[in-house]
């Protein structure tokens, strides 16, 4: 699928949030991986200092600068930073300022620290500052330096306060370098160059935290992007099977009697208690394809774009990356 197809044509600036748990990480790297499928140029950022990404691509920590972590499928390459809101505020310093070796001295007497800790605003337009340049930046020839931006930003009960960085810092600074900061922050992150993907599982909890989170973003006037299921089950029995489980209407005898034809019991009394295991399994199983049926319902009330990603069996690796994103593409959100 080329990139006219993806429904997010003209997002520069993909943010994924969602409650803890739910593979936020795992879908951001898989997204930055789908974005630069075919010759594109991405850049992976993380900013809660857990080294995530890292992990997930099984490479070093990373530094604070941009580097190639990954080859897209089909070429392309996927380059990842992590913000350090210490050598952010270093180099904010020194771009409005001109002071970045005094920086470092007050680095040193923990005066950032507590300049971030006394105005949490200010962190946050720190490292939301230094992803939205990279959205911004052009290079010698005038184009873009990265086609897309992949934001890994904080979980979803902070993330619009994390995005609203305007309205963070009013009472910080109403003028000066501070506010402009802010202001070209907002312009990026406010703009239809951005969105804010959620992240969830089809589990009540998460399911709620993304509505809330979605209707929160709307209310701050910042772009909703799509919603991504993470870890979905396959289906392995028919609804009809499905509907007699909840119904109690599933049929144990009948079960025993085909575990014995199929030489899978080796008696009547083994057959009848294997079957009575299996169908408490089937109507657990019933149980959570319900579930799941009514999450999927909820979800559809936000009136946002869908994905459903799979569980991969064998776990979260390099290739299950691969996997993800492959699946991004085909549902067009790539």
């Amino acid at each position: 699928m080329s990139a006219r197809d993806s429904d997010w044509d003209g997002v520069r600036l993909h943010v994924i949030t969602g409650k803890g748990g739910t593979g936020k990480t795992t879908v951001a790297a898989s997204l930055a991986l789908a974005l630069a499928s075919g010759g594109k140029k991405v850049l992976l950022v993380e900013v809660e200092g857990r080294q995530g990404i890292a992990q997930v691509f099984d490479i070093p920590p990373l530094p604070y600068e941009e580097r190639k972590i990954a080859v897209a499928p089909g070429g392309g390459d996927v380059y990842a930073l992590a913000v350090d809101p210490e050598d952010a505020m270093l180099e904010y310093l020194e771009m409005f300022y001109g002071i970045r070796r005094a920086g470092r001295a007050l680095t040193k007497m923990g005066v950032v620290d507590f300049a971030t800790t006394i105005a949490p605003g200010l962190r946050d337009v720190l490292v939301t500052g230094k992803t939205t340049e990279a959205v911004r930046r052009r290079g010698k020839n005038g184009r873009r330096v990265y086609d897309a931006v992949v934001l890994d930003a904080p979980p979803t009960g902070r993330i619009v306060r994390f995005l609203n960085v305007t309205q963070e810092v009013a009472g910080l600074a109403r003028v000066g370098p501070i506010k402009n900061h802010a202001d070209l922050v907002r312009g990026v992150v406010a703009s239809p160059e951005t969105a804010v993907h959620f992240v969830t599982l089809l589990e009540e909890m998460p399911v709620q935290e993304t509505l809330d989170g979605v209707a929160e973003l709307r209310e701050a006037g910042l772009p909703a992007g799509g919603i991504f299921i993470n870890m979905v089950r396959p289906a392995v029995l028919p609804p009809e099977s499905l509907e007699a489980a909840l119904a109690g209407r599933f049929d144990v005898g009948e079960l025993a009697l085909g575990l014995k034809a199929a030489g899978l019991a080796d008696g009547p009394a083994d057959a009848s208690a294997i079957g009575e295991a299996l169908a408490a399994e089937v109507v657990e199983h019933a149980k959570r394809a319900a579930l799941e049926h009514r999450e999927r319902e909820a979800l559809a009330e936000a009136e946002m774009p869908r994905y459903e990603l799979p569980l991969l069996a064998d776990g979260v690796d390099l290739a299950g990356l691969y996997e993800l994103a492959e699946q991004i593409t085909s549902q067009g959100a790539a």
